[in-house]
């Protein structure tokens, strides 16, 4: 058997976030009315071209794979999305290519498979990505567009039974109530995602991987270059944006604490990464962000279904042979603020750590499904270079109660 080889993180770059919405330009988000496909492959693009600047001999016929991340794989983000964004970026037809699904967990675990393909042997690099245009396909959608197209839905009776069905936001409000949560803790968790990410736009940190997309609608040129989510109050007069989450009305749950201010916003985007084998990587003499250490992955309870980074994390950690405290960034999923504040209590952190999202989380950016766990990754090893930190965390829960966790380091 041959050795497993060390797999390293040359670039990661992502889109601005758009907020979703169906309507015109005028209304909805920036996103609304652009092609995932051409989002996607613009993102591959950016990507392969920053790579190509800091090393001309850079062949892009050394890419063995595409591996993406999709919940909703219809529409224009059906048919193998991974293989038509690849083609449509100028990507070698050489480089095979797939497309994941793994509810919010899909971005993370197209990269993590693709590091475990790396490090076997099988090629030398893989472009890793991630999209979902919500304001076209919002979860549920593939189910619901069978349905309407009167195709023989056959849904078992059993699902419930299972545990499959019960609403996410009703499984974050089980989390607060089991665990004694407060309404003005998660407003707070909610806020202060909201005031890092504020500031590290205003650093520039953002800036320096996101890859402006151009697309034209109706006759219109669009250029999309900066996050329209975020909240500026936040940093600038936290307790009155405070002020304003606790007016929000519960969705979930007459009386309940999850709001829209402490979950995850639903957006449109995508993002892109190069995985490389270390040896590649020293031959091209290319300098990489970080190297994958261990990876993860865990079943939990479906209901609530959220905990299960927690096992995975765990499990994670153990094989990269370091502990919580060994980590000078943790990316934890903001999908909602109950479970990532017990992520903290049951893994050993505080949830307002510095460490914690450093640049914010989906909180304050948003939530673009099967992009989120490349976005997130990207944002967890630019961050490391950033303060030359040295290890990261990231993990993510995704529906059925399944965990994904990735630890890196700094290289």
């Amino acid at each position: 058997m041959s050795k497993r080889r060390e797999v390293v993180v040359i670039d990661a770059v992502r889109s601005a976030i758009g907020k979703s919405g169906r309507k015109g330009m005028e209304k909805g988000g920036q996103l609304c009315q652009a092609s995932a496909q051409e989002l996607l492959a613009a993102m591959m693009r950016g990507l392969l071209d920053r790579v190509h600047a800091k090393c001309p001999k850079f062949d892009e016929a050394v890419i063995e794979d595409v591996v993406v991340g999709c919940l909703s794989q219809i529409g224009e983000q059906g048919g193998n999305i991974a293989r038509i964004a690849s083609l449509m970026a100028g990507i070698p037809k050489t480089a095979a290519a797939y497309t994941v699904n793994q509810y919010c967990n899909a971005g993370l675990r197209a990269i993590n498979s693709a590091a475990h393909q790396l490090m076997i042997g099988d090629g030398d690099a893989c472009v890793c990505a991630g999209v979902e245009i919500m304001s076209h396909y919002g979860m549920g959608s593939d189910i619901q567009v069978a349905v309407e197209a009167n195709y023989p839905v056959r849904l078992s009776p059993r699902l419930l039974e299972v545990g499959m069905g019960v609403p996410q936001g009703l499984c974050a409000e089980m989390i607060s109530e089991q665990n004694g949560h407060t309404r003005e803790l998660l407003d707070r968790a909610g806020a202060l995602s909201m005031k890092k990410a504020v500031e590290a736009e205003r650093k520039g940190w953002y800036a320096d991987h996101i890859v402006p997309f151009t697309f034209t609608w109706e006759g219109r040129e669009y250029r999309v270059e900066k996050d329209e989510t975020l909240r500026p109050k936040a940093a600038d007069d936290f307790e009155g944006y405070l002020a304003d989450l606790a007016k929000l009305k519960p969705p979930f749950k007459p009386g309940g604490m999850v709001t829209a201010g402490n979950s995850s916003q639903i957006v449109d985007g995508a993002a892109a990464v190069l995985l490389m084998t270390a040896d590649k990587a020293e031959e091209l003499e290319l300098e990489p962000l970080a190297r994958i250490v261990a990876t993860a992955s865990a079943g939990g309870d479906p209901v609530p279904m959220l905990l299960a980074p927690i096992p995975a994390s765990e499990k994670a950690l153990k094989r990269a042979g370091r502990t919580i405290d060994d980590m000078d960034v943790i990316e934890p999923n903001e999908a909602f603020m109950s479970p990532l504040i017990e992520f903290a209590r049951k893994l050993g952190y505080a949830y307002d750590d510095p460490r914690v999202n450093p640049t914010g989380g989906a909180v304050a950016l948003g939530h673009p499904i099967g992009a989120s766990g490349v976005l997130y990754f990207g944002e967890m090893v630019h961050h490391l270079k950033r303060t030359r930190g040295r290890f990261g965390l990231q993990m993510l829960c995704g529906g059925g109660g399944i965990g994904i966790a990735t630890v890196v380091e700094r290289v």
